[in-house]
This record gives C-alpha cells, sequence and structure tokens, in this order.
C-alpha cells in the first residue's frame, strides 16, 4: 500500500497570490505549441525543453523518437517533458548522482518552475520517489493542480519569478544554484579544477607600446652597455706553476 502525499504548505501566502508580471527582456520567454508557425520554431521549442530538464543536451543525450512525436503532434508538449525527465540521461545524470531529497529538490525546480517550499516539502516527494519511484513520481508532478494551471498541456515549463519587485537581484537560475552532481560526486569527479599558472605574463595594451623612434627603446641597451665587463683574467694557483718548464734553459 502506498503512503499518500503529506500534506505540506507554502513558506509564505504571497505565492498563492497571482502576481503582477510586466513584459522586459528579463522576463523569460514562454515557448508553447499555442503559436507554433513554422519548423524553426518548434526547434527552439525543442532545445527550449532540453535546456530546461537537461540544461545541455549533447548529440548522444537527445531523443530522436520524442522529437519526431512532438513535431508530429503525436505527444504533447508535457509528455515530450515527460519522456525526459524518465529518460537514461536524467536518470544517470541526477538520479543516480545524488540522494532523493537533492533529486526532489532538482526536480521541482525543473518541472514546477520553482524553489521547494520547505523541508517538509521534500520530504513529502521524497517519500513518494521511494515508494513509487521514479516514473509514480513524475506523473504525480505532471498531473499537479500546479503544473496543469501554470503550464498546461503545451507550454514548456520555465523559472516562474525569477524577477521580484523589492529586490535589487533576482533569484540565480537553477542549474547554478543546483548542480547535478552532489559535492561528493564532484569530488570523485575531479571538478571544479583549479589551475595553476607557473609563468605570470604581462600585458600591454598597444597604446602603451612605444612607437618606432622613441628613444624608450635604447634604454635596455643601454643599460646593458653599461654593465658589460670584459673577460677577467683568470686566477692560478702558485702550487700548479710548473716552474722548470716556464724558466728557459740557457
Amino acid at each position: 500500500m502506498a503512503i499518500p502525499l503529506l500534506n505540506y504548505a507554502p513558506t509564505c501566502p504571497n505565492t498563492r497570490v497571482e502576481g503582477f508580471e510586466v513584459g522586459g527582456d528579463e522576463k523569460p520567454k514562454v515557448y508553447t505549441t499555442e503559436n507554433i508557425l513554422s519548423s524553426t520554431d518548434m526547434d527552439e521549442l525543442i532545445e527550449a525543453a532540453y535546456r530546461q530538464i537537461f540544461f545541455h543536451a549533447f548529440k548522444s543525450d537527445r531523443e530522436p523518437v520524442l522529437e519526431s512525436q512532438v513535431r508530429n503532434g503525436q505527444i504533447s508538449v508535457r509528455d515530450f517533458i515527460r519522456g525526459l525527465l524518465l529518460s537514461n540521461t536524467f536518470y544517470n545524470s541526477f538520479y543516480s548522482k545524488n540522494s532523493n531529497y537533492r533529486f526532489v529538490e532538482q526536480v521541482v525546480q525543473r518541472v514546477l518552475g520553482r524553489d521547494v517550499y520547505s523541508e517538509k516539502e521534500k520530504i513529502a516527494w521524497s517519500i513518494v520517489v521511494a515508494t513509487k519511484g521514479i516514473q509514480g513520481f513524475v506523473d504525480e508532478l505532471l498531473n499537479s493542480d500546479e503544473y496543469l494551471q501554470s503550464f498546461g498541456y503545451d507550454t514548456v515549463p520555465y523559472q516562474r519569478r525569477r524577477n521580484l519587485p523589492g529586490r535589487e537581484l533576482g533569484e540565480r537560475p537553477f542549474n547554478i544554484t543546483s548542480p547535478r552532481y552532489d559535492a561528493y560526486y564532484r569530488g570523485i569527479l575531479g571538478f571544479p579544477q583549479i589551475v595553476w599558472q607557473n609563468a605570470v605574463r604581462s600585458y600591454k595594451s598597444p597604446d602603451q607600446k612605444p612607437k618606432a623612434g622613441d628613444p624608450t627603446q635604447w634604454l635596455e641597451v643601454a643599460r646593458n652597455m653599461g654593465s658589460a665587463k670584459g673577460n677577467p683574467v683568470p686566477r692560478v694557483s702558485a702550487m700548479n706553476i710548473n716552474i722548470e718548464a716556464s724558466v728557459p734553459r740557457r
């Protein structure tokens, strides 16, 4: 018998209030199939989905079958997101490299577009992962009222309310605050790596370099001439002089 999802509440009542958002350059672009006009728009939507779930997808990480299905309208954007979350790439990169608590935190950020409210929510979803597995956890998130009201079936999830009024700086992107590898695995993989430079190289801008005919070009030559010395006379010890060979015979 599966344990039902524990109740949790937002940390602040303001999260329940629909915010007044003003459009601008900082506002994230919404990718949805409701305004797809060309194949280029569909390409941008697929790339946005990869960035949201994987942050970056190499050629070996892509899912060509899912891409073909969402292009032809056989599956919705929500189903495409579900396929990426259940792919081997996401399993190996996120689930197998983190604990259940950290895995829940990362999936909530990528699927619901927000941070977890509290430790209580993190524990509640971790119980779902332990009892129903990754597939049950992903299905409950995608079937939740919060996801359907925020993104529906046709919109790629995005980080909501990243720039909040009353703050000088907004929220940092999820891929920076929550990298895919935990500190333990980052130590095993050997990054971040510190590169030490043996030689310190100086740089001068072209404006500071001497031009042709500048007397400063001969300054180093003059210094070398003043410090130039002749060949020193070799010192020979008196014990090493062969007197018989040096004195001529008479």
